[in-house]
């Protein structure tokens, strides 16, 4: 082999050497973009899950504030609901002995009318 020839052979393996290093270059940094995107899209998908996070904990110690409030306004009518609740029990036995006079006063005019039905009718 001669000269020229040894040197068109190694131009030729340089120039290939040059195209594949090119070409190694291109995938890293197809490789690196890829790598950027995914950081973004990590970094983007991790500030929703907190900002989402954040609005849970706000509902949440609003629902909190809201039981205690409710919890404060239940005791508060307990005491009105025990009231209404005797009120009740009152009432129903109130009722009970006016219905037990009424029953007895009605059996009363009952025997007086057939007393006077009797004394009119003759049969006395």
């Amino acid at each position: 082999m001669s000269l020229a020839e040894i040197d068109i052979v190694v131009h030729r393996q340089l120039g290939e050497l040059v195209a594949g290093m090119r070409g190694l270059q291109e995938s890293i940094h197809r490789i690196e973009d890829g790598a950027r995107r995914a950081e973004d899209k990590s970094a983007a998908s991790q500030a929703s899950v907190h900002r989402r996070m954040d609005e849970l904990a706000e509902r949440v110690n609003e629902l909190e504030a809201s039981a205690s409030a409710i919890g404060a306004e239940i005791s508060d009518m307990k005491p009105v609901t025990d009231d209404v609740r005797r009120w009740k029990l009152m009432g129903i036995g109130a009722l009970g002995v006016t219905g037990i006079a009424a029953m007895a006063l009605g059996v009363s005019f009952a025997e007086a009318i057939r007393r006077i039905v009797f004394v009119i009718a003759g049969r006395a």
